[in-house]
């Protein structure tokens, strides 16, 4: 069996299935893994970035989210849209589940919190598409996370946009676009239970 092509499905969307033009809500885990998402991005869709990671401990997390602002003031690929931090959010839900391995059973509960918080926000605030950064590292599963994405789509009723933003050398021009505009670069995920592992 053949795995789905997320990054064809998203071009598909695009360009034949109505989204060209149309009001996106891009959840961001930090700046690096936007720039590749968003240049993909320029010009087809009209793009929010929504910062919402409580996985991320405090002073991680204020790094992130300042260097993605002037990320996205530097190059104007993408409106800004904050929202609180929610620590507490992301330790309920991973209750119990601390000792996983990266990729495991905690992951899955921390996109189902980032994705539905996203695709609550897109319904209101009037996006037409939701989507996310994630998909662009090579250690992230893109079919979990677009499943995850197309449930949280319907529960909301909010058009989940797919994607898989590492094929077509997507993480590797991430890589490029981070060197250009010197951006920070972390080495994990962000949350406390994956550092240095």
């Amino acid at each position: 069996m053949n795995a789905t092509d997320y990054n064809k499905k998203m071009f598909d969307e695009i360009e034949n299935g109505g989204a060209k033009g149309k009001k996106l809500l891009l959840h961001a885990c930090c700046a690096p893994c936007s720039t590749a998402c968003l240049e993909r991005l320029f010009g087809l869709m009209d793009v929010t970035v929504l910062f919402y990671n409580p996985n991320i401990e405090t002073e991680e997390y204020l790094k992130r989210k300042n260097e993605i602002i002037r990320f996205l003031n530097e190059t104007y690929f993408a409106d800004f849209l904050d929202c609180d931090h929610q620590k507490d959010a992301y330790y309920a839900a991973v209750k119990g589940l601390e000792g996983e391995k990266e990729g495991g059973k905690r992951c899955l509960k921390c996109f189902e919190l980032r994705l539905s918080y996203t695709a609550r926000t897109a319904k209101e605030k009037g996006f037409d598409y939701f989507a996310t950064t994630l998909t662009v590292s090579p250690l992230k599963n893109a079919r979990i996370i677009n499943e995850t994405g197309q449930a949280a789509a319907e529960k909301f009723g909010v058009k989940w946009l797919p994607s898989d933003f590492k094929k077509g050398n997507g993480y590797l021009r991430s890589c490029q676009l981070s060197k250009e505009y010197n951006l920070y670069r972390q080495n994990y995920c962000g949350c406390i239970f994956s550092k240095g592992t």
